[in-house]
């Protein structure tokens, strides 16, 4: 009950200080109860508007796609710097691709090719319906495995939503599915990505592990990786992982999305959400600037 309180109390202090909020907190709170009262009285999925001319298809208790409805973007920081990012047929890959929301920002927003990883089945069709749903299926590659360090077969949990991870040694768990996994050098050989999105609850080691041909494309400008300590559960130190980022060329940022600037870190890691690792500052910058705005469907205002 405490528990459950302290969650609530948190996810309001979200959905009020998100910047896109913060102009029309009550249109806010409307969106919440709206969604929270109606999608009950709805069996199925719900066609959302997200970006632009874009559709999230949403249902009850998807954490981070809900994320969306009441916050225009749910990471807005890491969002917005893909849609500034990206330009048309460049090429996006989204290891832990989940329902897509960052897929169909790169493939249906920006209308960049898309890579895109997913390894939970039930998790990967709702993947390919949104894809489906915003006729992406020509610039959007969807991938049903996972990524690793080498070729292979890993367990992963496959009831825990926007946190299904693979199986620790020390973890007991019911629901688990095996599934195929390869590196990310195998996978994009000869290809030339422009941006990587690396959400793989705590397995980034692993996957970093098989992706040195990869990081040293030279198209390769930014990253965007989850580093918030889950890594420990399989015995794994996010500091090395960090340094292994900088000797690749990349240096750390978060970024200002209505400014258009990058904020220097320091060479230190995000403390909280993702860490943006950028190289070949002047032309990032650049793009940057000169990206187009785009109209954020739930939300006061566009980026």
């Amino acid at each position: 009950m405490f528990r459950s309180l302290i969650l609530k109390i948190k996810f309001f202090q979200f959905l009020l200080a998100h910047p896109l909020n913060r102009a029309n907190k009550w249109a806010a709170l409307m969106r919440y109860f709206r969604w929270q009262f109606g999608s009950r009285l709805v069996t199925g999925d719900v066609l959302v508007p997200f970006v632009d001319k874009t559709f999230l298809r949403v249902r009850t208790g998807m954490t981070g796609a809900t994320g969306n409805i009441y916050a225009g973007l749910h990471e807005f920081e890491d969002m917005a710097f893909l849609l500034h990012l990206l330009r048309e047929n460049e090429l996006f890959v989204d290891v832990g691709a989940n329902i897509g929301s960052y897929t169909i920002l790169a493939g249906g927003a920006v209308g960049a090719r898309c890579f895109s990883v997913e390894p939970i089945k039930s998790t990967f069709h709702l993947l390919e319906e949104n894809i489906n749903l915003n006729r992406l299926s020509e610039n959007v590659q969807a991938l049903n495995m996972g990524i690793g360090k080498e070729k292979g077969v890993l367990r992963f949990t496959a009831g825990l939503d926007t946190v299904n991870h693979v199986v620790a040694d020390s973890e007991q768990v019911d629901d688990v599915v095996e599934v195929p996994i390869v590196s990310l050098n195998d996978l994009l050989e000869n290809q030339e990505p422009l941006l990587i999105k690396i959400d793989v609850e705590g397995f980034e080691t692993n996957v970093i592990a098989g992706a040195d041909k990869v990081f040293s494309t030279p198209s390769l400008l930014a990253v965007i990786m989850e580093l918030n300590g889950s890594g420990e559960r399989y015995g794994f130190d996010e500091a090395p992982l960090h340094e292994k980022m900088l000797s690749f060329g990349f240096l750390s940022y978060t970024y200002s999305p209505f400014e258009r600037q990058l904020v220097s870190l320091n060479g230190e890691k995000s403390n909280s959400g993702n860490t943006l690792y950028v190289r070949n500052i002047d032309e990032v910058v650049s793009r940057l600037r000169e990206a187009r705005k785009y109209r954020i469907a739930n939300a006061a205002s566009s980026v």
